[in-house]
């Protein structure tokens, strides 16, 4: 997925803009007072943004077509990306009859015609036409296109499916930090292309948020030098804009900045080409240090420590002051990312202080901001922990309120209705934290609560929120989260992993069913009650005889009978080698590997603990090198997808540098947060260090093994002294880890196959797995 050398070599030449600035402001009220964005004009192709220049802020908005009309073309790039052999034999028709988010397929062999509402809808039909007629899959990774037959089967009768909720969201505010925020266009385009195919209509555009800050804040008594010392390095931008950090992993540089608005323009555009809405960040009240001293009338609140952190402060939105700074941070917005109908903010993210501030107050000045610059709007925010509150939701108007419920499948005997107060909100699910490469969902608990809280009296529930912290590592949980939108009735889950094993390889094979038939009776079907992720690997964990688990904030155990993955790798294996071929296979046969192992280590660490207290040194050597054992076959299976690579990770942080000094930072940007996540007092006081762990080629080799060695070499050296064992400064360890510039691969090696059947013959049978 992600492919930073799309950006290597030489950078394009940016396009000389028309200078806004300069003109005068009779004739520049007449170019900004333009008709609505968000539609093309008929036989167009979704505009361009200018470059984004260092002094002023070009863009205008596109120009709608006729009424119920839109251009298909963006649709059909978007099509030809997705088939490169097969998009001629589509042809996509805009239905201006058509109901909202509503799709029609039909057609002959070799020529299917899919009618929408929408360039996304259309979208969401041809993926709807692959996964039910066609039999392939086109997952977030892998896919199984290649076992299309060269003429497309025909469709035996025309289907209809219409969206059974009007709101479809996707990405959690922490995606462009955990999922990669150096990628480029082309891979924000590709994870476009695959939300529109699974019929999500409204995603969250984070890239490049920073700009309207650093442009709005300089009216505001502050210099450029200033801000860019406040504002962190993209891998921690998401908590910057969440209000809980700042000033970390940079400084950045305004070339950095500009590049990185006029990326989140592009990726803006190109949502709006296909009838998608760009959710874009909007503004409730996050300044820098000593904003109240600069900007008389102004009142701000400390917003104290954040896991380590000092939190920026808090500008109260009923002073005079918020509403000039949220009205410069509009217009400079709009410039670059123009408008939108949807804006996400959640003010007081996991703790924060009121002070004296009125929250309901605060939450009614924050939306009259919002309308002031962008009549209407939506309002989206996370419903987490304690969020949001009742005095929130007391001081808006709930009608233009969206709330992303990011705890739906995580706990028991839930009532939104009652919780906040009939405002709307959509079901959301946060099965992945941090990037673990951990595989599983609470997925029986999406099926058993969706249907009845839609369907039950006075319900509020108006959509879905996709929202793990980072994406694509889960190709099951997606599908089957997204379809949740557009299935009439209630999924029968048992059924729905058959097709899925069926089309995920392009063609029925038993094997690969007995496969996903364990995967979904096993770490597909989690509960809820506590948890909505599954647990991480303890060959991740900061070294300890009694590690639970890697992540401080994620499970201790396991949370799924172990045996059920072990034999699903046994089943992957004797898939038919004729269609082991595809992307989709190789991933699933990786990552069901590598949990398989990750598995066993909960299995082997107490048995080392069981040596170590009994003073057995030839044992407890002996099990400490099948750890060690495990981690090389661990490192070699994952170097064998492009998925588990380290060095993808970095290169496409270097490639946004332009010198030496700007690439090591932004590489002590990715790798930090991989690691240590922050400084000390983060990592330890915080519990954030290892947060983010995952199974990488590279990661493990250069600090997960080495960081095991050195705890089991003071280990044995306490046993052979017959001594307490040399303490060690783990955050020092990780901390030199982070500083380290070293290349990886970012192309994968060896035979996943082979590699996996290692796996396999080294691992204990399936009956011995707990």
């Amino acid at each position: 997925m992600r492919n930073p050398t799309q950006r290597s070599g030489r950078r394009p030449e940016p396009r000389r803009p028309l200078a806004l600035a300069a003109l005068p402001a009779a004739l520049l009220a007449l170019i900004c007072a333009g008709p609505a964005p968000g539609a093309t004009a008929p036989g167009a192709g979704a505009p361009a943004r200018a470059s984004v220049p260092a002094d002023a802020h070009p863009g205008a908005a596109p120009r709608p077509g006729r009424a119920g009309t839109f251009d298909v073309a963006p649709a059909r790039a978007a099509l030809r990306r997705l088939l490169p052999r097969h998009w001629e034999q589509f042809t996509l028709v805009p239905d201006a009859g058509a109901a909202a988010d509503t799709f029609t397929v039909s057609g002959t062999a070799g020529a299917v015609t899919v009618r929408g509402s929408t360039g996304a809808t259309l979208l969401t039909g041809v993926g709807w036409y692959l996964q039910h007629v066609a039999g392939v899959d086109i997952g977030w990774p892998g896919d199984s296109t290649g076992m299309l037959p060269g003429r497309l089967p025909a469709v035996p009768a025309p289907v209809t499916r219409a969206a059974q909720v009007p709101h479809r969201y996707a990405l959690n505010d922490t995606d462009d930090g955990y999922s990669g925020p150096y990628r480029s266009f082309e891979e924000h385009q590709r994870q476009i292309d695959l939300l529109a195919l699974h019929g999500v209509n409204e995603v969250f555009v984070q890239v490049g948020a920073e700009y309207p800050y650093y442009r709005a804040l300089q009216g505001f008594g502050y210099s450029a030098e200033e801000l860019r010392r406040w504002i962190p390095g993209p891998g921690h931008q998401s908590w910057w804009l969440l209000q809980n950090l700042s000033d970390f992993g940079g400084p950045v540089t305004e070339r950095l900045m500009r590049e990185r608005a006029e990326l989140g323009g592009r990726i803006a555009e190109q949502l709006r080409g296909l009838g998608m809405t760009p959710v874009l960040p909007g503004f409730f009240g996050t300044v820098p240090p000593a904003f109240a001293a600069r900007n008389p009338g102004a009142a701000t609140v400390a917003q104290g420590d954040w896991a380590g952190f000092d939190r920026p402060d808090w500008l109260d939105p009923a002073s005079p002051v918020f509403g000039r700074l949220a009205a410069a941070y509009y217009a400079e917005q709009r410039e670059v990312f123009g408008d939108s109908t949807m804006y996400r903010m959640s003010p007081l993210h996991e703790g924060g202080r009121t002070g004296s501030v009125d929250v309901r107050a605060a939450a009614g000045a924050i939306q009259r901001a919002l309308h002031a610059a962008r009549p209407g709007a939506l309002w989206a925010v996370l419903g987490w922990q304690d969020d949001p509150t009742a005095e929130l939701l007391a001081g808006v108007d709930t009608s233009k309120l969206l709330i992303l419920d990011g705890l739906s499948d995580r706990y028991n005997r839930l009532d939104r209705e009652t919780r906040w107060g009939g405002a709307p909100y959509a079901m959301g699910t946060i099965y992945n934290f941090g990037g673990h490469t951990t595989v599983g969902a609470n997925s029986s608990v999406w099926i058993e609560r969706f249907g009845p809280w839609r369907d039950k009296a006075n319900s509020a529930l108006a959509g879905i929120a996709y929202l793990p912290e980072a994406t694509g590592t889960n190709p099951a949980a997606f599908d089957l989260f997204t379809d949740l939108a557009w299935e009439r009735g209630p999924i029968d889950q048992r059924r729905w992993f058959a097709d899925f094993a069926a089309r995920r390889y392009g063609r029925p094979d038993a094997a690969a069913a007995a496969a996903w038939e364990e995967l979904r009776k096993g770490p597909y079907s989690t509960s809820s009650g506590l948890w909505s992720e599954s647990q991480d690997s303890l060959f991740t964990a900061r070294p300890s005889l009694t590690a639970a688990g890697s992540a401080y904030w994620s499970p201790k155990s396991m949370r799924y009978p172990a045996g059920s993955v072990r034999r699903a790798l046994d089943h992957l294996l004797k898939v038919d080698p004729a269609l082991r071929g595809s992307s989709a296979y190789r991933f699933d046969l990786v990552d069901t590997a590598r949990q398989a192992l990750a598995n066993h280590s909960r299995v082997l660490l107490p048995k080392i603990r069981a040596a170590y207290e009994a003073e057995d040194l030839t044992r407890f050597r002996a099990l400490t090198a099948e750890w060690q054992d495990g981690e090389r076959q661990l490192e070699a299976v994952t170097g064998s997808d492009p998925a588990f690579l380290l060095g993808t990770w970095l290169s496409a942080a270097r490639s946004w540098g332009a010198d030496r000094a700007e690439q090591d930072r932004y590489e002590y940007d990715a790798r930090s947060l991989l690691s240590v996540w922050g400084r000390r007092s983060t990592s330890e006081g915080g519990f954030l260090h290892d947060y983010a762990n995952r199974e990488w080629s590279g990661l493990i080799s250069e600090l997960y093994a080495p960081r095991w060695a050195r705890y089991f070499a003071s280990l044995d050296e306490a046993l052979v002294k017959k001594a307490a064992p040399r303490e060690i400064d783990w955050h020092a360890f990780e901390a030199e880890w982070a500083g380290r510039t070293t290349r990886h691969p970012n192309r994968p090696n060896g035979d996943p196959y082979r590699l996996a059947e290692r796996i396999a013959a080294a691992l204990p049978p399936a009956a011995a797995a707990r």
